[in-house]
C-alpha cells in the first residue's frame, strides 16, 4: 500500500457515496426526459434501495455503536460519526422524494391515472369499494388491542402496519390498536369507471375509513399508517456448522426478530393523540428518536412499481425494445458454433435466450457427459434450474454450487438447493468463509473420443428475469486452458484443490488483488518511462482501499485512469497532487449497470478483462469472484467500443467531483446526445443482422460427435 496517500481525507465515505448513488436515482424519477410512468417506477426503485439500505449498513453501524466500537472507517469516521452524517443526507431525500412524489401525482392526474383518497370518491365509487372491503379485505383483516392479557404482536420487517387510538363508552382511559395491511392483497384497489382513464384508492385508506366497523365496540379517537425498519443482516457461524442448509433455514427464521433502526409513522402535524400512539411503539421497539421518521404523507412508496406498470399508456413509457437473437449459423449447433470462435454476449441488448439453450442443449446431448454450474441468485421459475434437473434425471454427472448467503436470496436458493439435490445434482455450497460470487458454467462432452470442454464465464447471474434490465456480458468459449481453468476453479469449490496453474481465469481471493495491484504498477511504471499508459475499469463500486491508493500513484505516475463506477465510489479524482489524471463517472439508466470490465493499455499490448468482482475489499478478500481475459480480437474491439460510448456519453453519465457530489456534463452546442444504453440498442442489433446475413450466406458442417 502507498502509505503517502494513506490519509482518511483522501477518501470518501462509503454511506454517504451510497447515498449518493441513490440520489441518481432519484434525480432520474424527477428527469422530465424520462416517460412518465418510468419516473414514477424510479421512484420506487429509490424507495426499495433506502429500506435495503437501513437493514445492512444502517443496521450495522447500529450494532457498532451500541457495542461501543469505536473503529473508524477508510474516511476516518467512527460509527457514531457516520450515523449522524447518514441521518442527515437521509432526511434530506426523504423531502426530495416526497416532492417528487406530489409532482408525479400531478402530472400523472393530467393524463388521467390517479390515487384518490378514500374520503373524496364519489357515491358509486365509495359503494364499489364498500363491496370490495366486505368480500376482499374485511375476511383477511385482523384487529389487535393491546392490553395486559394480549401483548404488543410481532410486527414483521416492512409490513405497513395502521395504529389506533381508540377509547370505551365507559371509560376515559386509551387503548392501542393495530392492524397490518395485508401484503396478500394488492395495495392498489382499481375502481371501475367507463372513461377512458384509471383511478385507484389505496388499501391502507380503505382500512381506516373502516376502523369503526372493525372496533365496534370502541371510538377511534386517532389513526395513522406505520411502518418498522429491522436489522435483517444474518449472522451465521459457518465453521461450527455441522449442515450449512439447516443453519441457513434457522437463521432466516430469527431474521423477523431482527432490531429496529427505522420507525416511518404517518403524521399530519403533531397532536396529544399523534404522541400518544407514537410513544406506545416507540417504547414497544426501543427505537432512538433520530430514527423516527415522521411522514405527512402516505409511507412506503414500493407500490409505485405496480402503478408504473399499468396497462396501457404506452406514450408514458420507455418505448419496447426487441433484444437480438445470437442467431446459430445453418447447419451447426451451439458447441459446434462456439467451437469455431468464442461467443461475446451482451444483456440486455442481446437475449439471454443463448445461454439457457446451452444449459438445454446439454441436458438433452447424449454426448454432454457432466454439466458444472455456479448460482448465486436465480428467477422464481428458472429455466436453468428445471435443463439441470433434467440433465441429472437423464444420468449425466451435474455438479451445482448454489450460494445459500446470497442476500436477501437466501429462501430462494435453499428451496432450489433442495429441488437440485431431489433430482441428483451433486449440490455444494461453496467455500467456507467465503460466498461464492463467481457466473461460471462449464460443459464437459465427449466427441471423437476425446473429451472437450465448452465455458461460459459473465459478469452477471443465471438469472432469465433480471437478464433483460441489467446490464451484463459473458463469453462462451471452447478455449483448452479456459476449459482447464473452470475445471480447476469446481475441483476447487467441491474438494478445497488449489488453484494452481490457471493461467487464462483469475479466482479471488487467490491471486485477483495481486493480479490488479501488478497491471495497475506495469501502467505507472510505464507512465514513468514516458510511455503511453491507461487504465479504463468499469464496476459497480469502488470502496478498496488499497487498489484506490495504487490508482493514486498511478495517477501521480501520469497513467491517465478512467473509471465507470455506477454505486459508490471512496476515491477523490481531480485533486491536484493525489488524482488530477483520474476522471469517474456514474451511469444510471433504463437499465442496471452491472457489468464489470478491466482494461490496461500495457504499453500496447492492450489487456482486457470481464469480471464478476468489484474492486472491493469483500470482492477481492472474502468472495470466490473470477476474471477471464478476453482475447479474441473482434470481442476486444467490441467491447472496447462499449467502453468508448460510455465515456462519450452525455445524457445519463454525471461525473463525480472532488467534494463528492455529482455533475452532470453541459452540452455545447451541435455536440451530439449519446445515451450509451439507448446507442447499444442500435449498436448490437445492427452487429446481429449483419451477422445474420453472414451466415444465410456461408455453409458450416455440425462439430463432430
Amino acid at each position: 500500500m502507498n502509505k503517502m496517500y494513506d490519509y482518511p481525507q483522501n477518501f470518501f465515505n462509503r454511506e454517504l457515496s451510497w447515498l449518493e448513488f441513490n440520489k441518481r436515482v432519484l434525480d432520474e424519477a424527477r428527469n422530465e426526459e424520462n416517460p412518465l410512468l418510468e419516473r414514477v417506477k424510479f421512484l420506487s426503485i429509490f424507495n426499495s434501495n433506502l429500506d435495503e439500505f437501513f437493514m445492512v449498513r444502517v443496521a450495522s453501524l447500529l450494532r457498532k455503536h451500541k457495542k461501543n466500537i469505536d473503529s473508524v472507517d477508510i474516511a476516518g469516521m467512527n460509527p457514531s460519526q457516520q450515523l449522524e452524517k447518514i441521518i442527515e443526507k437521509v432526511r434530506f431525500l426523504i423531502e426530495e422524494q416526497y416532492s417528487c412524489y406530489n409532482e408525479l401525482t400531478r402530472l400523472l392526474s393530467l393524463k388521467h391515472i390517479k390515487v384518490h383518497k378514500y374520503k373524496n370518491l364519489c357515491e358509486k365509487s365509495k359503494k364499489y369499494i364498500d363491496d370490495y372491503y366486505e368480500r376482499e379485505i374485511y375476511p383477511v383483516l385482523t384487529p389487535m388491542i393491546i392490553d395486559s392479557a394480549r401483548p404488543f404482536p410481532l410486527l414483521l420487517n416492512k409490513t405497513l402496519n395502521i395504529a389506533a387510538l381508540l377509547k370505551t363508552s365507559n371509560s376515559n382511559a386509551h387503548i392501542f390498536g393495530t392492524i397490518q395491511v395485508p401484503s396478500v392483497i394488492n395495495r392498489l384497489i382499481a375502481i371501475p369507471n367507463d372513461e377512458n382513464r384509471v383511478d385507484f384508492v389505496l388499501l391502507e385508506d380503505v382500512i381506516k375509513s373502516n376502523l369503526p366497523k372493525l372496533f365496534s365496540s370502541h371510538e377511534v379517537l386517532y389513526s395513522c399508517s406505520y411502518r418498522i425498519t429491522k436489522d435483517a443482516d444474518l449472522d451465521v457461524d459457518e465453521e461450527d456448522a455441522m449442515d450449512l442448509l439447516e443453519t441457513m433455514e434457522e437463521s432466516l427464521k430469527q431474521r423477523k426478530w431482527g432490531d429496529a433502526v427505522r420507525l416511518e409513522i404517518e403524521s399530519n402535524g403533531n397532536n396529544e393523540y399523534f404522541n400518544e400512539i407514537l410513544d406506545i411503539i416507540v417504547d414497544e421497539i426501543e427505537i432512538d428518536d433520530k430514527y423516527i421518521f415522521k411522514i405527512n404523507g402516505i409511507i412506503d412508496f414500493t407500490f409505485l412499481n405496480k402503478l408504473g406498470s399499468v396497462k396501457g399508456f404506452d406514450e408514458l413509457k420507455y418505448e419496447n425494445v426487441k433484444m437480438a437473437n445470437i442467431k446459430i449459423p445453418h447447419r451447426t449447433d451451439i458447441f459446434g458454433y462456439i467451437k469455431e470462435k468464442d461467443i461475446f454476449v451482451h444483456h440486455p441488448y442481446e437475449s439471454f435466450d443463448i445461454i439457457v439453450d446451452m444449459v438445454k442443449k446439454a441436458a438433452e446431448d447424449p454426448n454432454v457427459l457432466a454439466i458444472k454450474q455456479t448460482l448465486y441468485r436465480v428467477s422464481g421459475n428458472s429455466p436453468i434450474i428445471e435443463a439441470l434437473t433434467k440433465a441429472a434425471e437423464k444420468g449425466k454427472q451435474v455438479t451445482v454450487l448454489v450460494e445459500l448467503k446470497a442476500r436477501f436470496d437466501e429462501e430462494n436458493n435453499i428451496t432450489w438447493a433442495k429441488k437440485l439435490e431431489k433430482a441428483g445434482c451433486h449440490v455444494i455450497y461453496g467455500v467456507i468463509g467465503l460466498k461464492t460470487h463467481c457466473k461460471i458454467l462449464l460443459v464437459v462432452r465427449k466427441e471423437k473420443d476425446k473429451i472437450k470442454r465448452y465455458v461460459h464465464f459473465g459478469t452477471g447471474n443465471y438469472n432469465d428475469v433480471t437478464a433483460k434490465f441489467y446490464t451484463d456480458m459473458g463469453i462462451l468459449t471452447a478455449d483448452e486452458q479456459f476449459g482447464k481453468d473452470a475445471s480447476t476453479l469446481f475441483n476447487m469449490l467441491s474438494g478445497y484443490a488449489s488453484p494452481d496453474n490457471m493461467e487464462k481465469i483469475t479466482i479471488a481471493p487467490y491471486g485477483f488483488r495481486d493480479k490488479f495491484e501488478k497491471m495497475i504498477r506495469r501502467e505507472a511504471e510505464n507512465a514513468k518511462k514516458g510511455k503511453k499508459a491507461k487504465i479504463i475499469a468499469k464496476m459497480n463500486s469502488l470502496l478498496d482501499k488499497s487498489i484506490t491508493t495504487e490508482l493514486y500513484a498511478a495517477s501521480q505516475a501520469g497513467v491517465e485512469i478512467e473509471l465507470i463506477v455506477r454505486g459508490i465510489c471512496c476515491l477523490k479524482p481531480g485533486i491536484k497532487g493525489l488524482s488530477e489524471n483520474i476522471k469517474v463517472r456514474s451511469v444510471v439508466g433504463r437499465y442496471l449497470e452491472h457489468s464489470r470490465i478491466y482494461y490496461f493499455y500495457n504499453d500496447g499490448k492492450e489487456e482486457l478483462y470481464i469480471s464478476s468482482g468489484d474492486w472491493m475489499y469483500r470482492n477481492l478478500n472474502k468472495r470466490v469472484e473470477t476474471m477471464g481475459i478476453v482475447e479474441d480480437k473482434d470481442i476486444q474491439q467490441e467491447i472496447k467500443e462499449i467502453l468508448d460510448l460510455y465515456l462519450k456519453d452525455n445524457v445519463k453519465a454525471k461525473i463525480l467531483k472532488s467534494d463528492g457530489s455529482y455533475e452532470k456534463k453541459q452540452l455545447v452546442e451541435n455536440e451530439k446526445r449519446i445515451n450509451t444504453q439507448e446507442e447499444l440498442v442500435e449498436f448490437t442489433y445492427n452487429k446481429n443482422k449483419s451477422l445474420e446475413k453472414e451466415f444465410s450466406q456461408t455453409l458450416i458442417i455440425p462439430v463432430g460427435k
